[in-house]
């Protein structure tokens, strides 16, 4: 697959602190990547590198094979963004907040109210943004960022804050513009949402990445214990290796109909972050 974004080497500083450590990494067009850690461990700083608002101090960082530093005005039209200033005007409707992004980019104004009904704002198109709630402000803010059908689609924090059934909707939305064949970089301190979105994930401290993979394989190598939990209908808890020895045990409970659950014991990704940098993942 082609690469939508290419870091090589890439350090950033804020007077003496370095908050970006000599990173590099790829994401595959079409993916869905995110970026991982804590508040504070750049993951912002790297968005505004990469889409070109801030030049690194050091390495490079690659748009479609692009200098994030040299893209011109057609280059940011195939970019679309979603930072946790969301970039509306208070005073402003929903339908105008769209209509004049619409207008800065040279368009008219003819998939607005589509783009409005496809997160959920349709009926709230003549509403003010200062009237919106948190979880409605949030999905405006993603129709602004998908509007211009971008190519690669940057969101930073998109569901922080929000109650479970709004980032439910919110997840939908993005895998909806994956399905378009969009190239998702994704920013969280969730780590469940890092699990059930993306395809490649980078675990970032401290300006440093120190793992990177899908979520699945990531688990699957820091699965030290390789233990198999059973829990049976008559309340016991049984602890098998995880091992072809134990194949006929575990027959044996299902050809009775004695398991009520069973689970390996892959560690979770926050289990993980705590075990490569003695933190806990806090936000």
């Amino acid at each position: 697959m082609n690469k939508a974004i290419e870091v090589k080497g890439l350090s950033h500083y804020f007077g003496p602190s370095r908050v970006i450590d000599n990173i590099s990494f790829a994401v595959e067009e079409g993916n869905i990547f995110g970026l991982l850690g804590p508040s504070g461990a750049g993951k912002t700083t790297l968005i505004n590198i990469l889409t070109g608002q801030l030049r690194a101090a050091e390495g490079e960082s690659r748009i479609f094979g692009i200098e994030s530093r040299h893209m011109t005005g057609k280059d940011y039209k195939q970019l679309g963004i979603m930072m946790d200033n969301f970039g509306l005007y208070e005073r402003m409707s929903c339908y105008n907040n769209l209509r004049f992004y619409q207008m800065l980019d040279g368009n008219q104004n003819k998939n607005i109210e589509a783009v409005l009904k496809s997160v959920g704002l349709l009926d709230a198109k003549k509403t003010r943004v200062m009237n919106l709630s948190k979880g409605m402000t949030n999905r405006l803010a993603f129709a602004r960022a998908v509007l211009r059908k971008p190519r690669i689609l940057f969101l930073d924090e998109p569901t922080s804050g929000l109650d479970p059934a709004t980032v439910e909707e919110i997840h939908k939305m993005i895998f909806a513009e994956k399905d378009r064949g969009t190239t998702i970089f994704l920013t969280t301190h969730n780590m469940y949402e890092a699990e059930k979105l993306c395809d490649k994930i980078a675990l970032l401290n401290e300006g440093k990445i120190v793992e990177y993979g899908s979520p699945a394989d990531i688990c699957r190598r820091y699965n030290h214990q390789r233990k198999i939990n059973i829990h049976l209908k008559n309340g016991q808890d049984v602890v098998l290796e995880h091992k072809k020895e134990s194949g006929e045990q575990i027959k044996e409970y299902w050809d009775g109909d004695k398991v009520e659950t069973i689970h390996s014991t892959e560690p979770s990704l926050e289990t993980i972050f705590m075990e490569l940098t003695g933190r806990i993942f806090d936000i």
